[in-house]
């Protein structure tokens, strides 16, 4: 966790009583629909892509939005939502807000549905941000979807798949070469050029060749785009 941010579950934790049941339970458990987790849910939703999208604007100056859009709908989605809910322990929480059997929908049918777990995630933004206001939030929830903004960077940013399928279509494939390494080892920095029939198509520079060769990819992939 970084040093002076709250988590989700402490900011959580720390959210007026009323909130913290409302972010909680399901319409069916509530006199008034409106008492349920469906308004929190909805503002959790605006806090929450704001939050992802700020970040990615930041980190990513050189892509585009529809790179940007992938990532952040990737980030955000009902999975994302509803890991981090049991990463929250949501689903205890619901278990023990919930009324007795008989009263409401039952609240394993709601533990099953990812949907739910995911509206619930996001009504406990919600009801954060009502308490905490939006920089406490977002910074809590940036740190909370740390693991799913990663892993959506990484699986959308996949520069050389995303060539080799375009190359792919008129039956060319493309090959990677070192054009340069200057720099001592333990701070090497390579240069890679991206190849089509032995003419460049891009140009990259990484710390590793890997991340050289992406960067080559992304260049290329820039100018079939202009």
């Amino acid at each position: 966790m970084t040093p002076g941010i709250a988590s989700l579950a402490e900011l959580f934790a720390d959210t007026p009583e009323e909130l913290r049941r409302q972010a909680l339970s399901h319409s069916s458990w509530v006199d008034k629909r409106t008492e349920s987790y469906g308004r929190l849910a909805f503002l959790g939703d605006s806090v929450l892509g704001l939050s992802v999208a700020t970040l990615l604007f930041e980190e990513h100056p050189d892509a585009d939005i529809g790179e940007l859009t992938k990532i952040l709908n990737q980030a955000v989605s009902g999975r994302a939502c509803a890991e981090v809910a049991r990463e929250l322990e949501l689903p205890g929480m619901l278990s023990r807000e919930a009324p007795d059997e008989g009263d409401g929908l039952p609240v394993d049918t709601l533990l099953g549905s990812e949907r739910t777990l995911a509206s619930v995630c996001e009504a406990v933004i919600g009801a954060c941000y009502m308490a905490s206001g939006f920089e406490r939030t977002s910074a809590a929830v940036i740190e909370a979807f740390a693991d799913e903004i990663e892993q959506a960077t990484r699986e959308r940013m996949d520069f050389k798949s995303e060539l080799q399928e375009r190359l792919a279509r008129d039956g060319d494939t493309v090959a990677y070469e070192v054009a340069s390494e200057v720099g001592p080892p333990h701070d090497r920095r390579f240069e890679i050029r991206a190849t089509v029939g032995g003419d460049e198509i891009g140009l990259g520079s990484g710390r590793s060749k890997k991340e050289a060769e992406q960067a080559a990819a992304q260049r290329a992939l820039e100018k079939f785009r202009a």
